[in-house]
């Protein structure tokens, strides 16, 4: 499920801001992350699979206070009415190859010894 999340995070100036943007879009599932509000200290992040808790808990350890404002799923503007049918793919032969092979039999040899042991 699409979500968008709001965090608001306590920033200091640019270095932390750029910190905090790159830990939001490291984690796996983040397809967007932007600066919001007027003093450009809330990270508005959407995204499919990512959990909103372990994210403030890294923006805590390694920028500073972090709040979560919201947490709302995204979903049904883009979703089509219209189910496209799966059609099974066509096979098609090479035209330069035989429909038929043949394949080889191995033969297996099998010998067999009458003689018992003899002195000679």
């Amino acid at each position: 499920m699409k979500q968008k999340i709001v965090v608001k995070v306590t920033m200091n100036g640019e270095k932390s801001r750029s910190k905090a943007l790159q830990i939001v879009v490291g984690l796996s599932g983040v397809e967007s992350a932007s600066l919001k509000g007027d003093d450009r200290s809330q990270i508005e992040v959407t995204g499919d699979g990512f959990d909103p808790v372990k994210l403030t808990n890294k923006l805590r350890k390694s920028v500073g206070h972090t709040e979560l404002v919201s947490v709302s799923a995204v979903g049904g503007e883009k979703k089509d009415e219209k189910k496209d049918e799966v059609k099974p793919a066509e096979y098609v032969w090479p035209y330069n190859q035989p429909l038929y092979m043949y394949q080889g039999v191995p033969s297996y040899g099998y010998a067999q010894h009458h003689d018992p042991c003899s002195i000679m």
